[in-house]
Formats: C-alpha cells, structure tokens, sequence
C-alpha cells in the first residue's frame, strides 16, 4: 500500500519520512529501501536501511522509474517497506500529474506487500481526489 507524506518544498516532508524510517527500523522483519535523488542522508539513516541514489541510474521517465522499482523488489524477496524521497525529482515528474504513476505504484506494492511511503512537493489541494485517501502526512 502507498502512503503519501505532501507539502510544498522546505514544510519538512523529508524530517517526517526520515523519522518514520528509521522508527520502523527498529521492528521491521523484511529489509527496507530508502530512494533518494542524492545522498545527502546518509548519515541520518540507520545503517540497516539500504539507501539508493536514484541520481545515479540515469532514468529518463516515471515509466524507467517504474521499472526500477519493480527491479528492487524483483531482486529482494525479504522487502518490507520502500521510502521514496523527492518522488517527482527521482521519477521524472516535476510539473506533471502523479496520479497515474503513484497508482502503478500501487498497484505493485500491493501485489507483492510492500509498504511504500512517498514525500511528494504538493499542497493537498493539488493532488488528485483519487490520491486524497493515501495521505498520512500534509504539511
């Protein structure tokens, strides 16, 4: 299942996605995959969580961002849980609708139970009625 953690640029969505990893570190079962746009964080993750530099795999859609996810999980059969920080930035979204992607998303996680957490750089007014109900956070 996809949560959502919105709120324009600086509210601090990625405080609240960093807090929530690394509290959900301390009781996970399954391994756990944080994705970010760099690795600015990496010091502020527990060592147990598996962080990834999108930057570095030169995607060029959310569709190449798509599969990139479903190779993640592809290859650990322990996943968890898959934090998505700068969502729009790492899956090529910046200035389009994220609808169809986050329901993509969606759709996999729950296939294969995996908890997906995004921060996405949106005011809860601008998010598409269909994703209303996947927030946990609005900032």
């Amino acid at each position: 299942m996809v949560h959502l953690i919105i709120g324009h640029k600086g509210k601090g969505k990625t405080r609240e996605l960093l807090d929530k990893v690394n509290a959900e570190i301390k009781s996970a079962n399954g391994n756990i995959v944080f994705l970010d746009k760099d690795t600015h964080h990496m010091y502020e993750l527990n060592n147990k969580i598996r962080l990834i530099d999108v930057s570095g795999y030169d995607l060029q859609n959310s569709d190449e961002f798509i599969g990139f996810i479903s190779g993640i999980i592809s290859q650990d059969h322990d996943l968890q849980s898959l934090y998505l920080d700068a969502f729009m930035k790492c899956a090529k979204l910046e200035g389009q609708d994220v609808t169809a992607a986050i329901k993509r998303i969606d759709e996999i996680s729950t296939k294969f139970n995996i908890d997906v957490v995004i921060s996405l750089s949106l005011d809860i007014s601008e998010l598409n009625e269909e994703l209303k109900d996947k927030v946990i956070i609005a900032l």
